[in-house]
């Protein structure tokens, strides 16, 4: 029996296995570079709009002490309840009272700079606790635009001046805003609110995942699972990869020339805005669909009509639900992408000012991609803050719906 010979390492074999080690290193280490290099950038990004965001949420008051057992003012705790409750308080005075008390307090041209609102603050305070009409009660107040500019610096000397000196006092102060959560747009940044905005994103999202999700599914499983495979075919699935594809403001133009001419007076509605975002939104989960139900294996379709199921049940009580992970992980994909859009709803009108938060489906709205687009061609420094804060809440939105559809997945998710 012969000897078994060790293989010689040559020189030029060391050499070679030098170099692949070497570029093994240098792949590994080009890659734990994107990786850190990404998680930079996205760090440097999240805490950029985080710091200018904070200002965001946050506006420029000032101290009112109000006496409410000088100002005649009388209020019933029921008739505080009905809806006309703001408009009773209004039509007794308060917002003369409002101004007066500023002057007697804070003199004659700061209260020329409290926000022409802020008396709704005040009447708001009077309808949810009517005993305040019994004694006296300081209230912080929205200053005027360039009051706020003022304080931050900006703005003329006289505005600067006034706005140090009631800082000085402890009359005026940057305070967190909570009724930005719950205010509409306006033409002050001190009284801008983002509710409007996410109102319509929910309103519109919902619209278009009631149609594009079905939709979409159903045109999956009818293509992949009873289609015939012929010429036609293997055009609607080109059509469809091709769909895929479009710019987005093609899907608006279709909007316009289709929906909006068959329902003209829901021009900005939400309802038209999910059905062009729908369109949009429909060949993503489409293409995702069709490679969901594919990677079922087929030992699953062959064991359920083994058993005597039908072909229906196979594929929606077996087909489907093994599938539904990954059909859900493409319509996560089309929502994030419908969420972030504005150039279809530009084409069909939802860039207008809507001062009101929408009623229903068919009521005027905006949504929070468009209205930071207006806030951000604003030139007045308030609106700058109150654009980072509204993407902080775009994406905080974002999160939610994407932890939800994640939810969804792996509860459905099944291993075989």
């Amino acid at each position: 029996m012969s000897e078994r010979i060790a293989p010689t390492r040559t020189p030029e074999f060391e050499a070679r296995l030098k170099k692949r080690y070497a570029s093994e290193r240098r792949f590994r280490a080009l890659g734990l570079g994107a990786i850190v290099f990404s998680v930079a950038v996205l760090v440097f990004l999240l805490g950029t709009m985080t710091f200018n965001g904070i200002g965001g949420f946050q506006r420029v008051e000032m101290e009112v002490p109000i006496d409410f057992t000088q100002a005649g003012i009388a209020a019933d705790p029921a008739a505080m309840e009905q809806p006309g409750a703001l408009a009773s308080l209004e039509a007794q005075g308060l917002r003369d009272v409002v101004q007066y008390f500023a002057e007697e307090e804070l003199g004659e041209a700061a209260a020329e700079e409290l926000g022409a609102q802020a008396w709704r603050d005040v009447a708001t305070a009077i309808i949810a606790d009517p005993a305040v009409l019994q004694r006296s009660e300081s209230f912080w107040l929205p200053a005027s635009a360039n009051l706020a500019s003022g304080y931050e610096g900006e703005g003329s000397p006289e505005m600067q001046a006034l706005a140090a000196g009631l800082y000085e006092e402890g009359r005026l102060a940057k305070n967190f805003d909570p009724g930005f959560l719950g205010r509409s747009d306006a033409t002050n940044p001190q009284q801008v609110g983002i509710w409007g905005a996410l109102k319509g994103s929910l309103l519109t999202m919902v619209v278009t995942l009631l149609l594009a999700f079905p939709i979409g599914v159903l045109a999956a499983l009818y293509l992949e699972e009873y289609a015939p495979k012929n010429r036609w075919t293997d055009l609607i699935e080109l059509s469809i990869n091709n769909l895929a594809a479009v710019p987005s403001i093609i899907f608006g133009l279709l909007g316009l020339a289709v929906f909006l001419t068959l329902f003209p007076n829901l021009r900005s509605a939400p309802l038209i805005g999910g059905m062009t975002l729908a369109l949009m939104t429909m060949p993503v989960i489409v293409i995702a669909g069709r490679n969901a139900i594919k990677a079922v294996p087929p030992s699953i379709r062959d064991g359920a009509l083994a058993i005597g199921a039908s072909p229906v049940q196979v594929v929606f009580h077996h087909v489907l639900p093994l599938a539904l992970p990954g059909i859900l992980t493409g319509t996560i994909i089309g929502m994030a992408r419908a969420l972030g859009e504005t150039a279809p709803l530009l084409m069909i009108g939802m860039r207008a000012f809507v001062a009101t938060p929408p009623d229903g489906f068919t009521s005027p709205a905006t949504v929070l991609p468009m209205q930071i687009f207006l806030w951000s061609d604003e030139i007045d420094r308030g609106f700058v803050e109150r654009t980072s804060a509204a993407i902080i809440v775009l994406l905080l939105f974002l999160l939610v719906m994407n932890g939800l559809a994640i939810y969804l997945r792996n509860k459905f998710e099944k291993t075989w």
